[in-house]
């Protein structure tokens, strides 16, 4: 049996219509993990979880009916709930798509469909049937980790995430945020790639994540900064 290689890819999904099929409780993690990316969310389905229902009232406009009549709800237009089954077509311009319903033929249809038009599938009864699968994700502010075992066992990736998650704590979304402030900083002052490769190199040395770790660290000041470039910027 073929084991399959998935590529890892980080995929800017604001502002894109990504379509879930289906409402319950895998349906919800996709749209949770959808919203968090700041995605245009249609969910198709008769019913929701509890959970989607709310968001569906404070995040969008959901839909009843067989002709799709909009019922108000709110304005921030970021998740749309269309209460009824899957029809063909469904799928057309999303960026992303999802069969994640408890009907596996309904996530066939879905999967045939989304691979006609060229478009990404993530299909949840059979994962081999779909041309992608969704990890397991650990966020630390600007620092992402995606945990997958290739469709070998769901549990040992909520395992592995676990683990991680006592690694890589809290202090590194701070250290991330001081990084990126840094580099910006650096680009910003220095024209010349060498000194900005070499002011860069020496950024990573510095013991800062202990500092975070051990509540020592303060907030370099602008003069700070300038201190430190001027300090580091020759050889």
């Amino acid at each position: 049996m073929r084991v399959p290689v998935y590529l890892p890819i980080m995929l800017d999904c604001e502002g894109q219509r990504c379509v879930v099929i289906g409402g319950g409780i895998v349906a919800e993690r996709k749209v949770l993990g959808l919203l968090e990316t700041s995605a245009e969310v249609t969910v198709i389905s008769p019913d929701l979880t509890p959970r989607l229902s709310e968001l569906a009232e404070k995040l969008g406009t959901g839909y009843s009916g067989e002709n799709d009549e909009p019922i108000e709800l709110t304005k921030q237009g970021r998740l749309t709930w269309l209460t009824r089954c899957y029809v063909p077509g469904d799928a057309r311009g999303a960026f992303l798509v999802y069969a994640a319903s408890n009907d596996r033929a309904v996530n066939e249809a879905v999967a045939h469909e989304a691979r006609s038009l060229g478009i990404p599938v993530n299909v949840v009864s059979h994962a081999e049937a779909g041309s992608f699968i969704t990890p397991g994700v650990l966020r630390r502010g600007r620092l992402t980790v995606a945990i997958s075992t290739s469709g070998a066992g769901p549990s040992a990736a909520g395992q592995i995430k676990s683990l991680l998650e006592e690694v890589l704590g809290a202090e590194y979304e701070l250290y991330l945020e001081f990084l990126h402030k840094m580099r910006t900083e650096i680009k910003l002052r220095e024209a010349a790639s060498e000194v900005r490769g070499r002011l860069l190199s020496k950024l990573g040395t510095l013991d800062v994540l202990n500092e975070i770790r051990q509540g020592t660290f303060t907030e370099w000041t602008p003069e700070f900064i300038d201190g430190w470039i001027a300090a580091n910027r020759e050889r």
